[in-house]
């Protein structure tokens, strides 16, 4: 699944060919997706131009200059810039193409992303806690959110109400990082042990972002080439194999229905 660094990769690879450019067409293959594509997006956002792009957890937003659109990649999508008549793959379901020449599409094998349009907000982004590379988010939201909790620190940290965009592969890098077992009662960890995690989570992400995002079976940046984060992993995806620190064979056990990897002897 693109965690945050990765939709954060696709902002920045994309944004210079798409902002200030007027949208010509959006052709809608398949609009059976997470959420049912909005009904009219093609009329409705021909002729517009892109003003500009955010993020929003791991949603990306193509601010109009009427309303805008909100795109989430699910567990399985991308986009990919391409020219004007570029042969289409299986699974690209909806084309945007721009007055410049250039076509963005989104190809999405298991349809669970999201193509949205509207002029008065999303509800899928109340609610949200704070971006993790923010000031707002800090080790003490962590540990003041944290008490009496009994469910693990590692799904509580993946928690969108807590903090946004900290997904299973960076959950699992920071808590090494910061020597705590991801199954560990969130409230039993400490002001001083969250302030680390909280710095280490910082860290991870933007790691991540500055190397391209997480390469995964289904994820590609947006001039189609891979992320090169999965060099530096420490943990995640190497159950059973030696940790990098002690050389003790790292546990692989299943945690909020996820497979979680951890050294029993760095983290505690």
């Amino acid at each position: 699944m693109p965690e945050l660094p990765e939709v954060e990769t696709t902002l920045r690879g994309v944004a210079p060919h798409v902002v200030n450019q007027s949208i010509e067409a959006l052709t809608v293959s398949n609009g059976s997706l997470r959420w049912p594509v909005t009904e009219g997006i093609s009329e409705i956002v021909r002729g517009q131009r892109i003003t500009g792009i955010t993020r929003r957890a791991k949603y990306l937003l193509f601010e109009l200059e009427r309303g805008s659109m909100m795109v989430h990649l699910g567990m399985s999508g991308s986009l990919r810039l391409v020219d004007d008549g570029a042969s289409r793959r299986k699974h690209d379901h909806i084309e945007m193409r721009l007055a410049n020449g250039v076509c963005l599409r989104y190809h999405d094998p298991r349809r669970f992303g999201a193509w949205l349009w509207s002029d008065s907000g999303f509800p899928q982004l109340d609610h949200l806690g704070p971006e993790p590379l923010t000031d707002e988010f800090a080790g003490e939201r962590l540990f003041h959110l944290s008490r009496k909790r009994k469910m693990a620190v590692k799904p509580f940290i993946m928690d969108n109400h807590i903090v946004v965009g900290v997904g299973n592969i960076y959950a699992s890098e920071a808590l090494f990082r910061s020597g705590i077992r991801p199954d560990r009662a969130a409230g039993r960890i400490s002001l001083q042990r969250y302030q680390l995690l909280a710095g280490h989570i910082k860290e991870v992400l933007q790691s991540a972002i500055m190397q391209g995002g997480t390469t995964l079976r289904d994820f590609v940046n947006g001039n189609g080439e891979p992320g090169y984060f999965q060099q530096t992993l420490n943990v995640y995806g190497r159950g059973g194999e030696p940790c990098h620190n002690c050389a003790k064979h790292l546990k692989e056990i299943r945690l909020g229905q996820r497979s979680t990897v951890f050294c029993t002897a760095c983290q505690r």
